[in-house]
């Protein structure tokens, strides 16, 4: 990695989501300079923020505005059913702007790289994924790590999380409005299988520390998460946290979901991840806890922050 001082150092940040922005803020605290790259040029107000408007999937932009970047982050998130079509030249820009730039690449990932399991997920395990979008965010992956292996890039490291604790992109994103307005809160799949939530700050804790730490990368690291819950339990634990009334919460029959992909393109694209809800999914993270020293922030203080927060882009 390059020697940068930290009053020169430049962190590249791909995408203003929740998690780009997030992972922004904590820097910028931090006192780091920070470039949030977006088509909107939107992002996080802070002075050690910038924020440029710009095409990521153009090579020679990202890799002009990557110039002396100490580490680039792709926290980019396009819309689901159009991931076969616009992550290829975005993670490919990526790559060529770590490769220029000599900064290491850090991977925001998920979980859908190992497909339908029946165990708590590792690092480790095969990535087997047989949908769409599983199998694009192998293919990122793969990519990447190959470029890492032939020298391409200094470094690349993948930190994988399970389903947002965030007001936003997550089942909470319908469950706190319903909440506050006293309403029943329906939700998709199964309501009391175990299930792994990840909240956000977590994972903009973990792309930090693993993007400055030569040990992370070359290999993929799951952020440290809180034990499982159903969603059921996350609802109550949500109005508990909140002060809000006893919820009732109903779950969204499989046909009704099915039948409303038929005029909702996310909800057509959720169709094949329905696996997630009907089977324990469980994310074993005590791998990165023990080697890192990260520890994930407790569950009620997690989403008495979401609750708390604005609602992200």
């Amino acid at each position: 990695m390059q020697e940068n001082t930290k009053e020169d150092a430049m962190h590249v940040i791909v995408g203003a989501g929740v998690i780009g922005s997030t992972t922004a803020v904590q820097l910028a605290e931090a006192g780091e300079k920070v470039r949030i790259v977006t088509r909107s040029g939107s992002g996080p107000d802070h002075p050690n923020i910038e924020r440029v408007s710009a095409d990521a999937g153009d090579a020679a932009a990202l890799s002009r505005l990557s110039e002396g970047a100490v580490a680039i982050y792709n926290c980019a998130n396009p819309p689901y059913n159009t991931w076969p079509t616009d992550w290829p030249p975005l993670a490919a820009s990526m790559l060529a702007a770590a490769e220029s730039s000599g900064a290491p690449l850090v991977i925001t990932g998920n979980l859908y790289v190992y497909g339908p399991v029946d165990r708590p997920m590792t690092p480790d395990m095969p990535l087997a994924a047989p949908t769409v979008k599983g199998r694009v965010r192998v293919k990122l992956w793969e990519d990447a790590l190959a470029a890492y292996r032939a020298g391409r890039i200094s470094g690349v490291t993948e930190v994988r999380a399970s389903d947002f604790i965030s007001p936003k992109h997550s089942a909470l994103e319908f469950v706190i409005p319903a909440l506050k307005a006293g309403r029943t809160a329906w939700l998709p799949g199964p309501l009391d299988m175990p299930h792994t939530f990840t909240y956000t700050g977590d994972v903009a804790r973990a792309l930090i520390a693993l993007g400055r730490d030569e040990r992370a990368w070359g290999r993929a690291w799951h952020v440290p998460s809180t034990a499982p819950v159903t969603m059921r339990e996350l609802v109550r634990r949500t109005a508990r946290v909140g002060g809000f009334a006893e919820p009732t919460v109903r779950g969204i029959p499989g046909p009704v979901m099915y039948a409303s992909g038929w005029f909702n393109a996310f909800a057509k694209e959720m169709r094949e991840m329905s696996y997630q809800f009907d089977r324990p999914f469980i994310l074993d993270s005590s791998e990165t806890e023990a080697v890192f020293g990260l520890r994930p922030t407790g569950l009620d203080e997690a989403l008495a922050a979401t609750i708390r927060e604005p609602v992200a882009a």
